[in-house]
This record gives structure tokens, C-alpha cells and sequence, in this order.
């Protein structure tokens, strides 16, 4: 008889969405909710599929925010699991670590919290032997491998790892408890249950399976696509199965609508009702939440650049029609034809933006609009200082993209004046 359990990890319960907060509320709640609705997919999944265990791999709140409505929460959930046998194993990941709330519950005796020493828990299903050893971190930072503290293989058993690791590292994510997957491999156990990176990812080996789950609930644009919780089942001959599950009720997506050659606006709207239509066909979480992107060579650019307001309204209502669906942000990448394709170079606002372009490269000019921003960005809250980017590549980025958009709204609203 199969030992079958639900492998999850970073559910980050309670994560702030300062951002998206400040854009719409509504979508901002929606968002919020997710995390909580995706943890009670994951506890729908463990009682449909009747299996045996849930493991979860670190990180299930984000940090020290955690509230007692959410404590109150998980333990329900918890107790669900409870009521059905099922056995659960979690360890605490770098923000678990912050959450005071956390090591304060008191969960059922079917509940193992891993500590700070590595422990074996041996589980006994129908004649399959299975141990899961597991260890938790007590501080946010772990910059030292936490392999050597695993013990070895117990023999004649199935041997589940459960570990918090940013592997050999990722970009977006802090260094936490390093190691290589070959070393992984070559530890001896069958399956390395994994959390910390937000991306699925899966290494077989002939020894053993290694999976990182990814985060089972995107919170933003970067955290786009399906999201999925890993069914394990091990065989009666020790042998691994794994099955991805969905689990993400709000689907971050990017849509990029290319409007070269639109001249007039309801074909604007057609085609981002079309591209809406295909995205929403073709995402299988409840909510699919799109970050419009438009592009392309259009002599629309400067109303479309004026009216951007409009045009997000028309998209909003054009989403809330497919239902479900939701306009995450709408951005514009949209340039004029240029003067081959009909504008006038002797025009004084094509002579100005001319003239604004050529000094958004000089090298003063920069120089200055840098200090700006740098001073603008250390006068915010910590918390908001990352906008402009973390380096000096990353600013310079910004710049660019500031300065091209900034010269496109003054020529778009120049524009609009001459045409009224």
C-alpha cells in the first residue's frame, strides 16, 4: 500500500501589497485573500486525495505581522486535517522565523514542528516504512549550509529531507542555508521536500527526487503563472511518484498587445478585448489578473499616452465582462510612427521633443535628474526606497524609462492642446 502525502512551502500568510494597495483596493484585497484561499486548496487537496501527511517546507506566514485572526485560521485548517488522521510535518523557513505568534500555537498531537536539531520522525503505512527528518532555523539568516546537521539514512526505511535552502542561490531571494543539489542527491535520502525559491522546480536523480514546490499563491506581477502544491506517492517498492497540483485561486499574467498600424481607438479596444479573451481562456485559476502591456507603432500614441485613464477604464470594463478578471496595470509602450510615416518634422512640438530627447542623453542633464532621484529616494520609509532599483545599472534603467515616458506625456499633452 502507497505512503502518499502534499508537499507545499512559502505560502507567506499576512505578506503586505503596499503597491497594489495604493492602485485598487479591491484587486488589493482580492490579493490578499488568495494566500488564505490557496491554503484551504492545499487542505481540499490532502482530504480529496485521502493521503497521508502534508509537509510544509517553511515560510507559511511572511514575518513578525502575523495576526490572531490568521493564527485562529490556520489552526482551523489545521484541525481539519486532524479529524482526518492526516499527519503534518512543518518546519520553520527565515520569515516563520520572525512571526512571534507562531511559536506561541499549540497545534494537535498529529502536528510535528521541527526545532533547531535536525529530528526523525518514523511513520509506519500498511508495511511501507517512511521517516522524515526535518530542521527549523530560529533567526532569519542561516549564511551556513544546514546539510552536515542532517543525520544519515535510516536503512530499510523511505528517507524524506525537509528543507528550507536557496540552493545555490536565485535571483530575488536572500542566501538562506546554501547547498548544491548533487550533494542533495547524494545525502542518501529518496526525497528532498524543499521550500524557500518561488518557482517550481524539479531535480531527479537515480538516488533521489529533489523538489521545490514553488509559492502555491503569485502576490504580484513576479510572481506570474500558475502556482501548484506537489502530490507525492511512494510505492510499496520505495519507488517516488509526483503529480503537480494547482493551487493558485488569482493568476498574475503579462499581456503584451501590439498596435502597430491602429489609427483609430475602438480598434485599440478590440484588440485588448481579444487578447484579454484568449488570456482568460487559457488561465485555469479562478482569477486572472493582467498587466496590459501595449506596444508598437501607432499615430494614436500621443491620445493613447493622454487618455491612458480612459483607455484603463475601457480594459476594466472589458475584463469585469469575461468575469474573473482583472486589470492588474496598464502600461504603454506605444511610439509614434516617426516623420517617415507622416509626421511633420517642421511641427514645433515634434521640434521640441527633439530637442528634450537630445538632452535626456547629456551627460549633465542625467547627472542631475540622478541626484534628483536619489535624494527623492532617500527622504521615503525604508520600505519604499527599492522603486528607482537596488544598484547603480538599475537606476540608470529607471532614468532611461522615466526621461523617454516624461518626454512622451509633454509631447501627448502638447499634442492634445493643438487638437482641441
Amino acid at each position: 500500500m502507497a505512503f502518499r502525502f502534499v508537499h507545499t512551502a512559502d505560502i507567506h500568510l499576512d505578506s503586505p501589497l503596499r503597491s497594489l494597495a495604493l492602485r485598487n483596493l479591491d484587486l488589493a484585497e482580492l490579493v490578499g485573500d488568495a494566500s488564505r484561499q490557496a491554503f484551504i486548496s492545499i487542505m481540499d487537496l490532502c482530504l480529496e486525495e485521502r493521503v497521508d501527511a502534508l509537509v510544509i517546507a517553511g515560510d507559511l506566514y511572511d514575518g513578525d505581522q502575523t495576526s490572531m485572526k490568521t493564527a485562529r485560521f490556520v489552526a482551523t485548517q489545521i484541525g481539519r486535517l486532524h479529524q482526518a488522521g492526516i499527519m503534518v510535518f512543518k518546519i520553520r523557513g527565515n520569515h516563520d522565523a520572525l512571526s512571534r505568534i507562531s511559536k506561541q500555537l499549540v497545534f494537535p498531537d498529529g502536528v510535528t514542528i521541527f526545532g533547531g536539531r535536525a529530528q526523525s520522525v518514523f511513520q509506519t503505512s500498511g508495511g511501507l516504512d517512511v521517516v522524515f527528518h526535518g530542521l527549523s532555523f530560529a533567526h532569519a539568516k542561516s549564511p551556513e549550509s544546514l546539510l552536515p546537521k542532517y543525520p544519515a539514512a535510516r536503512e530499510g526505511a523511505v528517507n524524506v529531507g525537509i528543507m528550507h535552502t536557496s540552493l545555490a542561490g536565485s535571483p530575488g531571494h536572500d542566501v538562506y542555508a546554501p547547498c548544491s543539489v548533487a550533494d542533495l542527491h547524494n545525502h542518501g535520502f529518496d526525497y528532498w521536500a524543499l521550500g524557500h525559491i518561488h518557482v517550481r522546480q524539479v531535480y531527479p536523480g537515480a538516488r533521489a527526487t529533489v523538489v521545490m514546490p514553488g509559492i502555491p499563491q503569485g502576490r504580484d506581477i513576479n510572481e506570474a503563472g500558475e502556482k501548484s502544491a506537489t502530490l507525492v506517492t511512494i510505492r510499496d517498492d520505495g519507488s517516488v511518484e509526483i503529480e503537480e497540483r494547482l493551487t493558485s485561486v488569482a493568476q498574475f499574467e503579462r499581456l503584451s498587445v501590439d498596435l502597430t498600424g491602429i489609427v483609430e481607438w475602438p480598434e485599440v479596444v478590440t484588440r485588448v478585448r481579444v487578447a484579454l479573451e484568449q488570456l482568460r481562456s487559457n488561465v485555469r485559476s479562478r482569477h486572472a489578473l493582467a498587466r496590459v502591456n501595449l506596444t508598437g507603432a501607432s499615430r494614436l500614441s500621443w491620445q493613447l499616452i493622454r487618455d491612458r485613464d480612459l483607455l484603463l477604464a475601457e480594459a476594466q470594463q472589458v475584463a469585469v465582462q469575461l468575469g474573473d478578471t482583472w486589470i492588474e496595470k496598464l502600461d504603454l509602450d506605444v511610439v509614434s510612427p516617426g516623420a517617415g510615416a507622416g509626421e511633420d518634422t517642421a511641427d514645433p512640438i515634434y521640434e521640441l521633443a527633439a530637442s528634450m530627447r537630445g538632452d535626456a542623453t547629456s551627460e549633465a542633464f542625467r547627472a542631475e535628474a540622478r541626484a534628483f532621484i536619489q535624494k527623492t529616494v532617500a527622504e521615503l520609509p525604508a520600505e519604499g526606497r527599492d522603486f528607482a532599483g537596488k544598484s547603480e545599472a538599475e537606476l540608470d534603467l529607471f532614468l532611461d524609462r522615466a526621461l523617454a515616458r516624461g518626454i512622451d506625456q509633454v509631447t501627448a499633452r502638447l499634442k492634445a492642446g493643438t487638437s482641441s
